[in-house]
Order: C-alpha cells, then structure tokens, then sequence
C-alpha cells in the first residue's frame, strides 16, 4: 500500500494583498485628517484624565468614591470633565472660522489658536494699522472686517461674549504721537476695531475692550520680526469661565 500524500501548506499569497489593503486604507485615513480641526484644549484635558486614571490604583479610597475605578471609571472622567461643553463648542467653532478665514490666514493677516480663554482670532496689527496710528486701514482690510463681523453675528455666536485686546511692542510711541504711551495706542486699536465691527451688524453689547500695551507679549522683542508679532489685536470667543 502507497504512502498517503502529505496536504500541501496552504498558501500565504493572501498577505501581500491583505497588507497592500491595510497600508492603504491607513493612507486614506492619514488624507483625511486634518490638524488645524484638532481642538488641542480637550485633548489636553483627555490627556489630564487619562494620566489621573493611570496613577490612580483602581482599590484606592478615590478612585472607588470617585468614579470606580477602572476602564469604565476613565470614561466617567472624561464625560465629567468641566470643559467637555466647551470643547464641544470650540471645535466646529474652530472648523468655521479656519475656513471662514482662509484667505486671510494665508495672507498672514490672521492667526487663530485657543487656549485657555477660549477661541483667539489674531489680527495682525501691521496689515491693519499703519506704524504709531490707531486708524484702520480700511481700503485694505474691509473684506476681512466683513468676515470678522459676519461670523460674530452668526447664529450660533448670539448668546457668546467677545473680548478685543489691543498690544503693541515695547518701542515707545514717538514724541509727537497723539498717544500719550502704548497703553492708549492699544486701546485705541481695539476700539477702532469694535467701532468698525458695529458699522458692519455686529451688536457692541457683547463685547468688551481692552488695551495691553507692551505687558503680555508673544515674543521678547528682540528683533523687528518678533516686535511685529507683538503688535497686534486679539478678538477672543470667550469661555464662560471668563466673561
């Protein structure tokens, strides 16, 4: 009687195409992601509980009468967390104004980030104002305010409140300014701003103005560069912890 013919091994040609697949469908993922929609403020507050969760042992007295322990107490964390209202306000809030202001981003006249006073929208002050002046270059900038007062005028925004900062570098205003010192030139600017703003619908009962000076600056003002970004006014979408 003939021996038995032993199975051939089944063959694995399979995953070079399963592979392929996956490496594909990773890149399609990666093409869909977007950076400039991640809303950094609740990822960082995610982050916050998750490391809470991790060095919390799971049979301490806090972490029983806290949220009890464990995968599902990390996800009581989370949904507790006090800025999970806001970050869920922020992020499309976010995706709007990235995409309302596209043009303007591009051309380096508007920056928008968040942090923890809530959503900052950047006019740079050299693209709106001449150098020492507190008068809008409106010829210039009158596309953009329109923007900028269409978005704050949006339904969505009509139960928020807005604050206009004004900041300048640390060069004192020459001799023969109008302004006594920077703190009236950054006042000024913002004012000018709101002013602008109401001419184009927005309502001047939700905002509020204030002028910095050269006392919170982004850079330290060594180089002309680092003065320009200085000089500047954020219109901020305020957190309701700080209206």
């Amino acid at each position: 009687m003939g021996k038995s013919k032993e199975p051939e091994k089944p063959s694995s040609a399979w995953q070079g195409t399963y592979g392929d697949m996956i490496t594909l469908m990773l890149c399609f993922f990666v093409m869909l992601y977007n950076p400039s929609e991640t809303d950094v403020s609740q990822l960082q507050q995610m982050a916050a509980a998750m490391q809470q969760e991790v060095t919390t042992p799971a049979d301490t007295p806090a972490a029983v009468a806290g949220n009890g322990g464990g995968i599902a107490g990390l996800g009581n964390s989370v949904s507790a967390l006090p800025s999970l209202e806001r970050g869920m306000f922020l992020g499309p809030t976010r995706r709007k104004a990235v995409s309302l202001f596209a043009p303007d981003v591009h051309t380096n006249r508007i920056t928008i980030t968040s942090d923890e006073r809530g959503l900052v929208i950047t006019l740079v002050a050299d693209s709106f104002f001449e150098e020492g002046s507190a008068e809008l270059n409106i010829n210039d900038t009158r596309d953009t305010l329109l923007r900028l007062a269409s978005f704050f005028d949006s339904e969505e925004m009509h139960d928020r409140r807005f604050r206009i900062e004004g900041h300048t570098d640390s060069t004192p205003v020459p001799d023969d300014s109008v302004f006594p010192s920077n703190w009236e030139l950054s006042a000024a600017r913002a004012a000018n701003v709101l002013h602008y703003l109401a001419d184009f619908g927005v309502d001047e009962n939700q905002f509020s103005i204030a002028g910095y000076a050269d006392t919170r600056p982004q850079f330290d003002n060594s180089t002309e560069e680092q003065r320009a970004y200085n000089r500047r006014v954020d219109i901020i979408i305020l957190d309701e912890g700080h209206f």
